[in-house]
Formats: C-alpha cells, sequence, structure tokens
C-alpha cells in the first residue's frame, strides 16, 4: 500500500511534466513564423528544379545522341526535275514551284506524313512489307497568271503513286467559305478520272514525284525530330 501510495504521486508528477512540456512544442511551433515556412519550402523547390532541368537535358541529349548515331540527316534537295523546293525548315510543310508553258504556274504544299494505312496481308497472314503504308498530303495549284482563278487538286502521296481526293476551282473574287468543292472524285466517270491524272502527269505530278517526296519526307522527319529536340534543349538551358 505504501508503495501504490508514492507511485501515484510519481506517475501524476511525470504526466504533468510530459503535458507541460509538450505545450511548451506545441506553442513553439505555432509561434514559427509563416515567412519562414514559405522561404523554406521555397529553397528546397529551388534545389530541386536544376536536378529536375538536368536529367530533362541529359534525357534530350542522350535522344539526339541516339538519332545522330543511327540517322545521318542529307543536306534537303533544293530541286526536283523543274521544281524548285523549298524545305521551310521548322515548319510540316514543304512548297514546290514551277512553270509550265508560257502561262501556268504551279505550286504545290506538301505536309510531313499525315496518315497511314494497314498493308495488305499474305495468305498466311503475314504483312507483305511494312505493318503500315504512309502518305502525305498534295495541295496542288495551277494557275495561269497573277490574279487568275487557282485549279485545285487535293491529293494524297502513297509511296509510289498520286492519288486525286478532289478537284475544284477557286474563284478569285469569291470567299472560301462560298465555294462549290464539286463531287468526291471516285464519282467522277472514269474516263474523265483518267484524263485528269494526265493533265498533271503532263505537268510532273505523277508516281516519280510520289516516290521523291516520300524519300524526301523521311530526311525531313528526322530532322525536324532532331531540331526540335535541339530547341526544346536550347530553352531549358536559359538562365
Amino acid at each position: 500500500m505504501a508503495m501504490t501510495r508514492l507511485i501515484r504521486p510519481l506517475r501524476r508528477t511525470l504526466i504533468s511534466s510530459s503535458k507541460s512540456v509538450s505545450q511548451k512544442k506545441t506553442q513553439s511551433s505555432n509561434l514559427e513564423s509563416p515567412v519562414s515556412t514559405v522561404t523554406t519550402r521555397s529553397y528546397i523547390s529551388e534545389m530541386r528544379k536544376p536536378v529536375f532541368e538536368g536529367n530533362i537535358l541529359r534525357l534530350i541529349r542522350s535522344e539526339i545522341q541516339y538519332e545522330l548515331e543511327h540517322f545521318s540527316p542529307k543536306q534537303p534537295v533544293v530541286e526536283y526535275d523543274s521544281f524548285i523546293v523549298d524545305n521551310r525548315p521548322g515548319e510540316q510543310w514543304i512548297s514546290l514551284k514551277k512553270k509550265f508553258g508560257e502561262k501556268e504556274e504551279i505550286k504545290i504544299e506538301v505536309t510531313m506524313f499525315d496518315g497511314s494505312v494497314p498493308v495488305e496481308k499474305s495468305d498466311k497472314g503475314i504483312p507483305i512489307g511494312p505493318d503500315v503504308e504512309l502518305h502525305i498530303t498534295l495541295i496542288v495549284n495551277i494557275s495561269k497568271g497573277e490574279g487568275s482563278d487557282v485549279l485545285e487538286f487535293e491529293c494524297l502521296g502513297w509511296p509510289d503513286s498520286i492519288e486525286i481526293v478532289n478537284v475544284f476551282v477557286r474563284w478569285k473574287d469569291m470567299k472560301p467559305d462560298q465555294l462549290y468543292m464539286g463531287p468526291e472524285f471516285k464519282d467522277l466517270d472514269d474516263e474523265l478520272q483518267e484524263s485528269l491524272y494526265e493533265f498533271l502527269e503532263k505537268r510532273g505530278i505523277d508516281d516519280d514525284l510520289a516516290i521523291f517526296m516520300h524519300e524526301y519526307m523521311k530526311n525531313k522527319d528526322k530532322t525536324e525530330l532532331i531540331r526540335w529536340m535541339g530547341t526544346v534543349r536550347s530553352f531549358i538551358e536559359q538562365k
């Protein structure tokens, strides 16, 4: 019993002391300056930032090195057949221009690869060549002197052929949203379709041009990727 009487007061003393210490810590915590907390967080954030950016730069440099080791960019061709080729660095398009006859001016806007279709498979279900076949888009504008109306062809460029999708005339005094685009090309009479293909072929817009453009775009695709990574790297490196 005497021992019990001694332990109980001691326990109360210890508990009281513990509460006092806890209250002091809480008061101390509550008195901590908000500015100090914000400053500490900002400091930690600033410390982490170079690490994150350094990691991004390391990955970009690694990707650039990989591309350069596995692909050697070629100097863009500036002329094909009688077309002048504008590479338009940093853009998804290139332009080709030429004159035909006494008055005609031909301008072709060509995208980088912008679509694909699955390739045919053999009887055993094995793909014949690549799994997909890529295509590019060609917008062919043919005019007869400055200020004239424009005959426009929308085409797809496959690896070894040109496919006409649509044909219409852009009247010089008509707004684009008022244009009648005409029927789908595939709905035209077969003989008329063939004649329009021949019309383009006489002007150098043919299967050989499709082959050239695909090889050109393979080079541009890699070149623009390397250019893009270099631009991102330069931006991050700026202080």
